[in-house]
């Protein structure tokens, strides 16, 4: 049966195909989300996949050695990838335009190509815009080879040909093949690209790290698959105009999705954030009310933070409620349970939340640090400078245990503070901790005691 051209049509956020165009996409139940495309139809012979030998192992009988992962030469990327690159991987990296994707991946291979064969393919750069970028780090290998180019069919051959052990692209919507008629970025061009670089990393053994561009929700733009597709997703977060950059990992099939790696950029590049506690915490005001030190979890890495609140009487009918680094919904709630459990009159109150230093932060155990500095705020009275808190509160106002709280009061300690405010169900947990003076509270009324 001789090849046809077919119309079909695709939905931009999830990949749905349909053979008309729909104003809903079942599927994912977006809006007007339906591109037009047209896609080249072959038949397959019925005696195609009979021709070959078909192999069925037993469980038992598969070998599951724990590969050599590589080291990148960067702790923090090390971390977030599960303790280094697994070979054969297929790596996908988003985050929002200039957040730092580009210079990351070029600093990897700046590391890897001491002993290791790099390239670096680009779809978006000339060669003498990354030889300016590669300046400001420093002196690279000869091993690094780059490469300008777009066909799919071309970079596959010189993959093919000279079998580097790592491959940058950058960024895959670039990437087009000349089978597919769509333009590139469109979902058939990514999708079929993706499935290319899919077949080397996997037949070649080869490590491949994609850079993917992202919507203004903040997902990787493309299909849906394209995330199912590769092994591990990590997205650069943060404020372009910040110096900070927080690298965290949504899916990974070699490791923990929890963990993040906090970076520093500056003018020669990313720079590893060994104590982003300390980090966080610098510049904190001294002797003011509405600030208080809270303690969130990041995989196994504590995280202190500085939690600001501003309460003020407001001079309008409708008092205004903001929320900056955490969930505006969480912060209405805490302070509905303080109106309800210790008479906390904030009806005609603004109230206004920050997490300094333009962190998220959405854990449970950041909600005592919230309330502290909500009720410290509306009092106008100071929380001691050396105390840190954490813990869980629910709608009763009792304060619930949170996980690894060792790690939190430890971390507490090394950095200095004297005083930690734990829930009391916690307390048996963290006893051993010594240097450090550990408080236990069952609710709400408990902890307001202390202010």
């Amino acid at each position: 049966m001789a090849k046809g051209k077919k119309t079909v049509y695709f939905c931009q956020n999830c990949g749905h195909e349909e053979t008309k165009w729909l104003g809903q996409c079942p599927a994912c139940k977006e809006w007007n989300t339906f591109v037009e495309e047209k896609v080249i139809a072959s038949s397959v012979t019925s005696g195609s996949r009979t021709d070959r030998e078909i192999q069925i192992v037993s469980l038992s009988e598969v070998n599951a050695d724990d590969q050599d992962r590589i080291t990148t030469g960067m702790a923090e990327l090390d971390r977030v990838l599960g303790g280094g690159i697994v070979p054969g991987s297929l790596v996908l990296v988003g985050g929002d335009p200039g957040i730092g994707k580009s210079t990351l991946l070029l600093q990897v291979c700046q590391k890897l190509s001491e002993n290791r064969s790099v390239l670096y393919i680009s779809g978006e750069e000339s060669l003498s815009q990354i030889k300016l970028r590669a300046n400001r780090m420093g002196t690279f290998q000869e091993n690094l080879k780059l490469l300008c180019e777009t066909n799919l069919a071309a970079i596959r051959s010189v993959i093919e040909k000279r079998k580097p052990e790592l491959v940058i692209i950058d960024s895959i919507q670039t990437m087009y093949s000349e089978e597919v008629t769509s333009a590139p970025g469109s979902v058939s061009q990514v999708r079929e690209s993706t499935n290319v670089f899919m077949q080397l990393a996997k037949g070649l053994g080869i490590t491949i790290f994609i850079v993917g561009h992202v919507t203004k929700e903040g997902t990787v733009a493309g299909p849906r698959v394209l995330e199912h597709m590769v092994d591990t997703v990590l997205y650069f977060e943060g404020d372009r105009h910040a110096s900070y950059r927080i690298l965290r990992g949504v899916k990974n099939r070699f490791g923990s999705t929890n963990e993040i790696g906090v970076f520093e950029m500056r003018q020669n590049g990313l720079v590893e954030v060994e104590n982003p506690s300390e980090y966080m915490l610098s510049g904190k005001p001294e002797n003011a009310s509405g600030s208080v030190v809270a303690c969130s979890m990041e995989g196994t890495r504590p995280l202190l933070i500085e939690i600001q609140a501003l309460v003020c009487e407001s001079n309008f009918g409708m008092p205004r409620r903001t929320a900056t680094g955490t969930d505006y919904n969480r912060v209405n709630l805490l302070m509905a349970v303080l109106e309800k459990r210790i008479g906390l009159h904030l009806g005609n109150c603004d109230a206004y939340v920050n997490i300094a230093g333009g962190i998220r932060m959405n854990e449970p155990a950041i909600d005592l640090g919230i309330v502290m500095a909500i009720v410290s705020s509306y009092k106008n009275r100071p929380i001691d400078e050396k105390m840190i808190v954490f813990g869980e509160v629910g709608l009763s106002g009792e304060v619930r245990a949170v996980n690894m709280p060792e790690q939190r009061v430890a971390e507490a300690k090394k950095l200095g503070f004297e005083t930690c405010v734990v829930p009391e169900v916690s307390l048996d947990m963290v006893k051993g901790i010594r240097g450090i003076k550990v408080m236990g509270v069952k609710n709400i009324s408990d902890a307001m005691n202390l202010i």
